[in-house]
């Protein structure tokens, strides 16, 4: 038995509706995964007056990559390719002999000497000196960092790997590497030390390790032609007038083809049922209906807190918000529980242009939510609240 409330699932089918009937997004969907029983509700549309949403929608991901950057990262470290605490200039030599600013906030030509080489663990734990810097948006760090196509945000890089190593190499790191935990970045220099390490596109490695495996049949950087149809479109909330604008539409939009740099930080396109098998495989540490892809110990450190106290007072960050998480390899975890829908030891992370996913062991639970309406600050908005509230609320035993 799953132990969901039939009843309490149609309420959340309920609330969850009323942002399609209020116009807040065209569609969404949900699904909720308890003790191996699934529930998948699609709700309204693929784009404004579109067709209808569907079980099978594709979804950008966005930040849901990341920890699918995570994992691949852990095989290569299983496959004897990479080493957790080897500095990554073997592979990344753009990132050798780093400079730091003196100052965050002030000059990005005034640096001194990077105290120590960045390693793949700054990587996977985004302390590696590079990242989103919540400042003012004119302060030196962000202009060079927008100036030279690197900004983390919505869109990804738009230039080929070697280029983006290129550019960034070419600037100062805003910390001492391990020093502070900068949201992004690393993912992105993982998706390209993933492909040096194997030898083959990262795109091509994730499929062949892992989506493959998995029977992950939708997922990738982009939407073929002939799936096309099932991609929703992406919207963004216009602040001076309220409404809902298209940021990018299915067909002809930026997913619809190859790009150039297949992000390992916002990439990914996907589906629930992609991404449940996913997330079983994380359940089963590491390994899902007799397929292993890593071990359970690296499933273990992946969703193991990795930082100190230090390391997770970033400027900016959305207060408190470690005061009850900790960072892993590519995933948040809870570890404080400060509400019903988070338990210790839940872990998962979201994405900005309106995904969430959360994993929870002790009630071998999976809820994703995917939407196609961008998030408009780094608080989750209602829709995810009201869904994590909801799942947890369906729990009758």
């Amino acid at each position: 038995m799953s132990g969901l409330s039939k009843s309490r699932l149609n309420r959340m089918h309920d609330v969850m509706a009323g942002y399609v009937q209020r116009g807040e997004m065209p569609g969404l969907v949900t699904l909720v995964s308890r003790r191996g029983e699934t529930h998948v509700d699609a709700i309204g549309s693929l784009s404004i007056g579109g067709a209808a949403m569907r079980r099978d929608t594709i979804f950008r991901m966005s930040s849901m990559t990341k920890p699918v950057a995570a994992i691949a990262t852990l095989m290569l470290i299983e496959d004897g390719k990479l080493k957790l605490d080897e500095p990554v200039d073997r592979l990344l030599p753009e990132l050798a002999d780093r400079r730091v600013m003196k100052n965050v906030d002030g000059p990005i030509d005034e640096t001194v000497p990077a105290r120590r080489a960045i390693t793949v663990r700054d990587l996977l734990t985004f302390r590696l000196g590079y990242g989103f810097v919540m400042t003012s948006a004119d302060a030196p760090y962000t202009l060079a960092t927008a100036q030279a196509g690197l900004a983390p945000g919505p869109n990804a890089p738009t230039m080929e790997p070697d280029e983006y190593m290129r550019r960034l190499g070419s600037l100062p790191l805003a910390y001492q590497p391990g020093a502070r935990w900068l949201y992004h970045t690393g993912s992105d220099v993982l998706g390209v030390l993933i492909a040096r390490a194997a030898g083959q596109s990262f795109d091509a490695f994730l499929q062949e390790r892992v989506f493959g495996p998995l029977g992950m049949k939708d997922t990738g950087f982009f939407v073929p032609p002939s799936k096309i149809d099932r991609l929703a479109t992406s919207y963004w909330t216009n602040f001076q007038t309220g409404e809902l604008e298209v940021f990018d539409e299915a067909k002809g939009g930026r997913w619809s083809k190859p790009p150039a740099f297949p992000s390992g930080g916002s990439g990914l396109v996907s589906t629930a049922d992609d991404f449940l098998a996913f997330s079983r495989m994380m359940l089963g540490k590491g390994a899902l209906g007799g397929v292993r892809i890593v071990s359970r110990p690296s499933i273990e450190a992946m969703i193991s807190d990795q930082l100190t106290s230090d390391q997770r007072s970033t400027p900016g960050m959305v207060e408190d918000y470690f005061d009850s998480h900790g960072w892993g390899f590519g995933v948040a975890m809870a570890t404080r529980r400060v509400n019903p829908a988070e338990p210790v030891g839940q872990y998962g992370w979201d994405g900005g242009l309106g995904t969430s996913w959360r994993c929870d062991p002790t009630e071998d639970m999976v809820t994703i939510l995917l939407t196609q309406h961008m998030w408009t600050s780094p608080v989750p908005p209602d829709v995810c609240v009201d869904f994590w509230t909801q799942s947890y609320a369906a729990i009758e035993d």
